[in-house]
């Protein structure tokens, strides 16, 4: 197993459990890619590296077939899910009980009802069909099942809407649209583009399902949890072990060269939880591919890529209008035109003026993370791969130095302070992690990218990570790719790992 992220990680788990001798090899000095935590930017505080809430791990039918509970995962969940902050002082929030929900939406309370109920039909074949190997037979034949109850070919309209479009048929006031727009954003996929109103509803309405949990004491206990239910089945770790190609005989993978020079022998798979760019001609060269695979890869694009700001605070976000209950993740520009604007500077290769934030209370939902009364924050913004310029007035050139940086991380901090004065009169410690330090921290977040390349459709089930390949098979016989460059793509589900076992234990 090349690569020990979550999927690496999964992928690990389920063949060791069928009876295989594995080795997972990491070239960082630890495992668990982006789901990690560390005390690094305040010795007081717990911060995640990444990735800190994981509805998509409590709905993944791969991770919950795990029971990591046995091994020391516990999930926690803040008073609220979700909220959007406005300029007057008005909040779109996202319950776990959708009655509550449907009371702080006002005038769109009733239409969050039918759309929940519409959700309860066909919701989990929707979610197995997009975590199961392409083509989804099973879970695609129980959701065609269930089209007549959940509003037949009205319900497969929305799931392919735009989230622009989706949010306007549902709803007539401000707070719904946020809802959907917001979670829209946590993809790539512009609010006018098929695919966003997808992400938008599956994210809300998971939220309303599962919530949005934490592990409690971090990030990292997700890892950990993984780390020991891998060990008891015999399954072994080597980190600081870069793997350096996929060797290849008879057109068969037999194992792996070191960047050390050493081999590993494999006699039965190689699986690699790494992006397809770095794969295909890198880890397997050309020679060894299809003409069609070296085309496609021409065509493979990145999702953006990412400043990540943590901070630590002596008290909690001193929010101008603090909501009824205080939610996990908050949305910081997250209506509709918010959302687009940031979404049209990004396609423009332009550093956004005043960016979308996805912003974490990580105190707020586990009392672990920071001293009584504190509160460990973070917020992440994305930008474009290549820049051209800045939208805004500090003059970021997109190189991401330290100076870059900081203005960008100012920029993203004066965003906070509007919904939150005296957010930086309570700042302890602040760290910066642009574009190269997300990479160099997991190198599966090429440039900052954090889903393995770009959601967009022409870029998603059989055309990932390019067309034809919408499996975990590869070219190679006893190859497989298990990384998010795979489908069903990006976050901490870990199908894409599951997949590629499966298909390695066939």
């Amino acid at each position: 197993m090349i690569g020990g992220g979550p999927n690496g990680l999964v992928a690990a788990n389920l063949l060791a459990e069928a009876g295989w001798d594995v080795l997972v090899v990491e070239a960082q000095d630890a495992v668990g890619g982006a789901v990690r935590s560390a005390r690094d930017v305040h010795p007081d505080y717990v911060h995640d590296t990444f990735s800190s809430f994981h509805p998509l791990a409590v709905a993944s039918p791969a991770m919950q077939a795990l029971g990591l509970e046995r091994f020391g995962l516990e999930w926690t969940h803040a008073p609220a899910v979700v909220g959007t902050p406005f300029q007057d002082g008005g909040w779109a929030l996202l319950h776990r009980d959708r009655l509550d929900t449907a009371a702080a939406l006002g005038p769109d309370g009733d239409a969050w009802l039918r759309l929940c109920a519409r959700w309860d039909e066909i919701g989990s074949q929707v979610v197995g069909a997009l975590l199961s190997p392409f083509p989804p037979v099973q879970a695609g034949l129980s959701t065609v099942g269930r089209l007549p109850d959940a509003g037949g070919l009205g319900m497969v309209r929305d799931l392919l809407t735009p989230a622009r479009s989706l949010a306007r048929r549902w709803f007539t006031g401000r707070y719904g649209p946020a809802l959907i727009a917001g979670n829209a954003a946590h993809a790539d996929i512009p609010l006018h583009q098929p695919g966003s109103g997808l992400f938008g509803l599956l994210l809300s309405m998971l939220g309303q399902q599962v919530g949005f949990p934490a592990p409690r004491g971090g990030a990292g206990m997700l890892t950990e949890a993984l780390v020991r239910r891998l060990s008891s089945y015999g399954g072994r770790i080597r980190t600081g072990t870069r793997a350096w190609e996929v060797l290849v005989s008879d057109g068969r993978a037999i194992g792996v060269r070191t960047s050390t020079g050493e081999v590993i022998r494999a006699q039965r798979a190689v699986l690699a939880d790494v992006p397809a760019p770095i794969l295909y001609g890198g880890l397997l060269p050309w020679s060894r591919l299809p003409g069609r695979v070296r085309l496609g890869m021409r065509r493979f694009r990145w999702d953006p890529g990412t400043v990540k700001v943590d901070w630590a605070l002596s008290g909690p976000v001193p929010w101008a209008a603090p909501p009824s209950r205080n939610p996990g993740t908050v949305h910081i520009g997250g209506t509709v035109p918010e959302v687009q604007r940031t979404y049209a500077q990004i396609g423009a290769h332009a550093v956004p003026d005043r960016p979308f934030l996805l912003l974490g209370q990580m105190a707020a939902t586990d009392p672990t993370r920071a001293p009584s009364g504190g509160e460990s924050v973070w917020a992440y913004a994305h930008v474009p791969q290549q820049v051209r310029f800045d939208a805004g007035d500090s003059g970021i050139r997109g190189v991401w130095d330290e100076s870059d940086r900081e203005r960008m991380a100012d920029r993203m901090q004066a965003l906070v302070e509007e919904h939150a004065p005296g957010f930086s009169s309570r700042v302890v410690a602040r760290r910066v992690l642009g574009p190269r330090e997300l990479e160099a921290r997991d190198e599966n977040l090429a440039g900052g990218a954090i889903n393995g390349g770009t959601a967009r459709l022409r870029q998603q089930l059989f055309l990932r990570p390019v067309p034809g390949l919408g499996r975990a098979e590869t070219p190679v016989r006893g190859l497989y790719l298990a990384s998010a460059s795979a489908h069903p793509g990006g976050g901490v589900h870990g199908a894409c790992g599951a997949n590629a076992a499966r298909a390695a234990l066939r």
